[in-house]
């Protein structure tokens, strides 16, 4: 078996906001004709409603490469919105503006089984994630990393929390992304896979019987991608900083080395249970950084910070200098140490008492392009 190439693609999903009242403005269909060429440079993707713009990098092979490209497409997409008197914003939910507002085209539709399926869920539907595809080529390791990666989704959650917010409320959560998107069918920490055909199995069925197209009706927080040999991490809300995403994106990128190195040794890491991941799961999106994670190996819990930093600088250590991703992974030391968006965001609210503050702070730091040199 050969090694993956870990090969990195990020997709990001931006709201699209007036700067003046904050609030999302309908952006798709007044303004696809006019960009649609240079929004297909960014690997576009219309999305159910007409205030989000999805983007997708190219295919990069270390997370600096990510970085660059990264910050092309976020200064590409903001002059775009620019135009037309708008501002982009990426956070895993609005901190005000209320969902059923927001216009709706039946051609965008399909995300989240569409109106058909989800039923009034569609038109409350307003959340924002980074999704983060690993190319893996053997099937048989991707199922396998799939299931042993599963266990350290709600650290990596915790770290790109960055919802705190929903209708105006501070809902007591770090990321309420994570909680909304329970409601829908198909989400959430999947089950382990004995194998591929395992997997297919379950992916056939569902399609024989109707419940979903393909493999790309699957929206678990981690999933093989139908289309393209990746593994697919999808738990996290929408990174806030460039440098946020980067970092989300290489962690990831370490901890498939990671099992890779350990197979190859013929060792591996213990596949635990669903129902404990979703326990942590919990945890972090409730508290973030802050509360306290369950270590299943000692079996007692700990400060999220410290398993996180356990993750960071024990787990992963040994294979970021041969992925080059030293840098990048090292800036989640600054996520521990000054807060994740959600904090910021909780933080401006408590100093200032305006939520407009907070979608303003959001709009500066979405824009903030750091000068990144491809290494």
């Amino acid at each position: 078996m050969r090694s993956p190439s870990l090969t990195i693609g990020i997709e990001e999903e931006y709201q699209i906001v007036d700067p003046a009242s904050g609030e999302l403005r309908s952006y798709i269909t007044q303004s696809l004709e006019e960009d649609h060429r240079v929004l297909r440079e960014f690997d576009y993707e219309p999305r159910m409603r007409q205030s989000i713009i999805e983007i997708g990098t190219k295919v990069c092979r270390t997370p600096a490469e990510a970085a660059v490209e990264l910050v092309k497409i976020r200064r590409g997409v903001a002059e775009l919105a620019a135009k037309n008197g708008l501002r982009i914003l990426a956070a895993g939910t609005h901190p005000y503006y209320a969902p059923a507002d927001t216009g709706l085209g039946a051609e965008q539709m399909p995300f989240i089984g569409g109106s058909d399926e989800a039923g009034d869920l569609a038109l409350k539907h307003m959340t924002f994630s980074t999704h983060v595809h690993i190319t893996i080529e053997d099937r048989q390791f991707l199922i396998d990393a799939m299931n042993v990666s599963r266990y350290l989704l709600p650290h990596v959650l915790a770290l790109s929390a960055s919802s705190p917010f929903w209708l105006g409320r501070d809902t007591g959560f770090r990321s309420y992304r994570s909680v909304h998107l329970r409601n829908f069918p198909r989400t959430g920490i999947p089950r382990a896979f004995s194998s591929w055909s395992d997997y297919t199995e379950l992916i056939d069925m569902l399609a024989q019987t109707n419940c979903i197209k393909d493999g790309q009706d699957i929206w678990w927080d981690i999933r093989p991608n139908w289309t393209y040999p990746t593994l697919e991490f999808r738990i996290c809300d929408v990174c806030t900083r460039v440098e946020e995403a980067v970092c989300i994106a290489a962690i990831f990128q370490a901890i498939i080395a990671k099992l890779w190195k350990l197979r190859r040794d013929n060792m591996t890491f213990r596949v635990y249970p669903h129902d404990v991941i979703e326990e942590n799961k919990w945890r972090a999106a409730r508290q973030g950084l802050d509360g306290r994670l369950i270590d299943f190996g000692k079996q007692e819990e700990l400060p999220a910070r410290e398993l996180v930093g356990e993750l960071i600088g024990w787990f992963i250590d040994d294979v970021v200098d041969e992925l080059d991703s030293r840098k990048e992974v090292a800036y989640a030391y600054q996520i521990l140490e000054q807060g994740t968006s959600a904090d910021r965001q909780l933080a401006t609210l408590q100093k200032t008492g305006d939520m407009k503050a907070v979608v303003r702070q959001l709009i500066a730091e979405t824009n903030d392009f750091p000068e990144l040199k491809q290494k």
